[in-house]
């Protein structure tokens, strides 16, 4: 496995793509506008945001489905802008599979090799490499019809694997999965592309999909790049009210900051954070909120007590509306329904955007 991942490694140096003021439109409609975008080779970026935001536009453009309106896309240096989509070495990971019913899996897998006339012996070879990368060794023969949802993903990936693409995109490659097999699927999605360095680029609508996987997170907002980052860092440190929003959940509400010091209602309390003062939006994630029954914090009621197995959720009403945490595992010690609270915000997970 380890050779041939290795010499997998040697058949393409990984490139980067990079777009240089990329605009998008159809009609009188801006899809994309003035998009400036790096992905750094070998590294996989992901783009995340809601339906019509753009991402899929950025992504068939990349792939050549699309040309821009305005702007550059390059391949390590190289201009492809006008190219066709079958000159640029790419491959793509479609949501439903496009599989060839009538066919078994190593037909599927071999077909684009075949396509572009590869001699036999190195189409076998190359099969037998990508069916024991994404584990479907002894389903080579079996139709893919017979085939469950999971390994019919397997089998689309082997068969963009076994091109051995310059640049790899998927389109939201997993949403026809249930819960439990997408995020089994996405792991190995991203343990094939760390140990074969295959630049990609990804799209999704799952936050939760798009922290996982990614090196590089771009979220994408009405055709333009709200923020990117590394996952930890749009988590943490969002710039806007959209970004803190959609990357995770989280309490908004209005207080106060001035030397070092938040309040919220009557209640203040220490908080560090540069370049922001004034009248500000307090953003808090559900498992920065801490609850007590005594002592200083911002008075509240508990509303809610719910054990989830994996953590307890809880919400308490206070004055600047019913807040929302969260804690791992069973918490017998929270306080329970209708018991008067002290509300307090751990700097962790607490970020102050302009209000």
């Amino acid at each position: 496995m380890q050779q041939a991942v290795a010499n997998r490694k040697g058949t393409h140096q990984a490139v980067s793509v990079r777009l240089e003021g990329i605009v998008k439109k159809f009609g009188k409609v801006t899809a994309v506008e003035k998009v400036d975008l790096e992905l750094p080779a070998g590294k996989l970026v992901t783009l995340l945001g809601p339906s019509g935001c753009g991402k899929t536009t950025i992504l068939r453009m990349v792939a050549g489905l699309e040309r821009p309106t305005e702007g550059r896309i390059l391949f390590g240096g190289e201009d492809v802008t006008r190219l066709p989509a079958y000159l640029r070495d790419i491959t793509m990971m479609f949501q439903s599979y496009a599989l060839f019913p009538h066919m078994n899996v190593y037909q599927n897998i071999a077909y684009g090799l075949e396509v572009t006339r590869r001699p036999k012996e190195e189409i076998r070879e190359r099969v037998a490499e990508v069916v024991r990368q994404v584990g479907l060794t002894g389903l080579e023969e079996r139709p893919v019809a017979a085939l469950s949802g999971g390994q019919q993903q397997r089998v689309a990936l082997a068969r963009s694997l076994v091109m051995q693409p310059r640049v790899l995109l998927f389109d939201e490659p997993l949403s026809n999965l249930d819960a439990k097999l997408r995020k089994r699927v996405r792991e190995e999605i991203r343990d094939i592309q760390q140990e074969l360095g295959i630049t990609s680029l990804y799209v999704t609508h799952d936050q939760e999909e798009a922290m996982a996987i990614s090196d590089l997170v771009v979220l994408m907002n009405k055709g333009v790049i709200e923020q990117q980052g590394d996952p930890r860092t749009l988590y943490t440190k969002p710039i806007s009210r959209f970004a803190a929003d959609f990357i995770g959940r989280a309490n908004f509400f209005e207080g106060y900051y001035s030397g070092g010091l938040l309040q919220v209602g009557t209640y203040s309390q220490p908080h560090q954070q540069e370049g922001i003062s004034g009248r500000v939006t307090v953003m808090v994630r559900p498992e920065a909120l801490r609850v007590s029954r005594e002592g200083e914090g911002l008075e509240g009621t508990v509303h809610l007590v719910s054990f989830l197995g994996s953590s307890t959720e809880f919400s308490v009403d206070t004055a600047v509306g019913r807040l929302e945490g969260v804690v791992a595992g069973d918490a017998p010690e929270l306080p329970g329904r209708g018991e008067k609270v002290r509300v307090q915000f751990a700097p962790q997970g607490t970020f102050l955007l302009p209000g």
